[in-house]
């Protein structure tokens, strides 16, 4: 999906529908949460309300609220959404909340070597729906290579430094938005085939419906690093944003 809030109200909405379900088919709770919703109703009806009303719109609440918990589907809402938020939601922003913290205004870096690792013969297994980003911290580089059928996709290459040579990106996706960040001083070429979706390149903006587009930018002939985008959507956008 082009945003990845989107996929958490859709999956929320079809636990809340199922919860409804759930109610329903159960007399008891049913009863419970048509009382209560009109409890609140006729309390909140009323211009002045006596102690007897707010006495109604507390119970209408609980009623609600004991109607609504006795559903397990309720849970897997709370739990869908602690999940969601807690461990994707920062991630997917990509923001550092602690970057600002008091703790971190004199903060000492320590750079982690590791062995060199053989470069052929390498596995590594990705996942068919998921919304990653690349880059997120200091890397080595290595061409990029991602075959995915849905989810957003960040490549962030601000924290590896490009060889003086070509470098190759290439993604293959089903459905989902893709953001690539270059830096400046880094020669691009893009090349990108969708059914459906739009391309921001070099401030131009590019409207496709089934077709294939190949740009490059100015430099492209006369800088020593460059790099080349080979990207396949349905749909969706993709962004080449200079950072």
């Amino acid at each position: 999906m082009n945003n990845p809030w989107r996929f958490f109200i859709v999956v929320e909405s079809l636990l809340f529908i199922l919860a409804l379900w759930q109610i329903i088919h159960n007399p008891g709770l049913a009863v419970l949460l048509v009382l209560g919703i009109l409890s609140v109703v006729y309390a909140m009806k009323k211009v002045h309300r006596s102690n007897f009303n707010n006495f109604q719109l507390v119970l209408g609440i609980i009623l609600i609220l004991i109607g609504v918990m006795n559903s397990p589907a309720f849970w897997l809402m709370l739990v869908f959404a602690v999940l969601f938020v807690g461990l994707k939601g920062v991630e997917i922003a990509g923001v550092d909340i602690t970057q600002r913290a008091p703790w971190r205004k004199k903060q000492m870096i320590m750079v982690e070597t590791t062995n060199v690792e053989p470069k052929s013969g390498r596995r590594f297994k990705r996942p068919w729906f998921a919304n990653e980003r690349i880059g997120s911290n200091v890397y080595e580089w290595n061409d990029i290579n991602i075959d995915i059928l849905s989810g957003d996709t960040i490549v962030d290459l601000g924290n590896t430094l490009l060889p003086k040579d070509d470098s190759i990106i290439i993604i293959r996706k089903g459905f989902g938005r893709t953001r690539i960040l270059v830096p400046l001083g880094v020669a691009v070429m893009l090349e990108h085939s969708t059914f459906y979706g739009n391309v921001n390149f070099e401030e131009e903006k590019y409207h496709l419906k089934n077709e294939s587009l190949k740009v490059y930018s100015n430099d492209f002939d006369t800088n020593n690093r460059r790099l080349k985008i080979i990207t396949n959507t349905l749909v969706g956008d993709l962004e080449v944003i200079r950072v």
